[in-house]
């Protein structure tokens, strides 16, 4: 958490406030929050900066400067805001971005996992990331060829940002759910017909959590860049949901740990 819905809303919803923007000043209170660079190289070749676009690659907020790129990665409790200048901040907001609009954009990250990158290309960091399950060129074709040959478990495959990028625990149970596949299945066991449906159920899936503007959890760790929570937890079928009743068939909802991680699902709905 975040996953691609959660960044994809997040992004769109700093475009209006960003783009054509410069950034006038760069302030660090948590220099490991900056990747690859010190503080004094980021800040010197983000300075004077406008920039010309937003957008998402996997789970990174892009925002395209003039000359390079920030990659955001907001990991598990990171936000981005623009804000007054003089709106009070706290400790746990890491960078600041002054705008020559009178505003900043606020990196704010309790847990401090969350990274910022200043490169040339976005591949310097994004060269190893899987398709982008969304994109109008991907076709469940593509889709196929990807599992060709993949003998592992289904919930860890997708979950490998080198297999497919953005997708996290809460919408890989999801999509899983909706084409009635088990999380242990094997990629290499599934017919053409369950291929299609499983890539018709990730594709459709992601498209009603970007609608509902992400999930926010009990925990509320996403917000949108606006402060605003997702509404994806209240169509939430089986994430996060174990030993309550399966909206389709009633029975209990399991979980199991796979890998390391939880997986959620109906072992009615979805036989192994």
């Amino acid at each position: 958490m975040p996953e691609l819905p959660e960044v994809e809303t997040v992004a769109r919803g700093l475009r209006d406030s960003l783009v054509g923007r410069t950034i006038t000043g760069v302030t660090v209170g948590w220099p490991r929050t900056i990747g690859r660079l010190t503080v004094a190289e980021f800040a010197e070749g983000v300075a004077g900066q406008r920039v010309a676009l937003i957008g998402r690659r996997g789970k990174y907020v892009v925002i395209g400067l003039y000359r390079g790129y920030l990659l955001v990665h907001l990991m598990m409790s990171g936000r981005l805001c623009v804000v007054p200048t003089d709106e009070p901040s706290d400790q746990h907001v890491h960078v600041l971005f002054d705008l020559d609009d009178g505003r900043q954009l606020r990196f704010r990250d309790v847990r401090k996992f969350g990274r910022i990158y200043l490169v040339a290309d976005p591949s310097e960091i994004t060269a190893g990331l899987g398709p982008e399950p969304l994109a109008d060129d991907f076709t469940v074709e593509d889709f196929s060829r990807l599992l060709a040959g993949r003998r592992g478990r289904l919930k860890p495959l997708l979950l490998n940002q080198r297999f497919l990028a953005g997708l996290g625990n809460i919408y890989a149970d999801e999509a899983l759910f909706a084409a009635r596949l088990h999380p242990m299945r094997k990629a290499d066991s599934l017919t053409v017909d369950e291929q299609a449906r499983l890539y018709e159920a990730i594709r459709t899936v992601l498209r009603q959590a970007i609608a509902s503007r992400g999930t926010t959890l009990d925990d509320g760790g996403y917000t949108d860049a606006s402060g605003q929570a997702g509404g994806y937890q209240d169509r939430i079928a089986v994430y996060g949901r174990g030993g309550k009743p399966c909206l389709r068939c009633k029975l209990p909802i399991e979980r199991i740990v796979i890998g390391g991680r939880s997986a959620h699902f109906c072992p009615h709905c979805q036989v192994e």
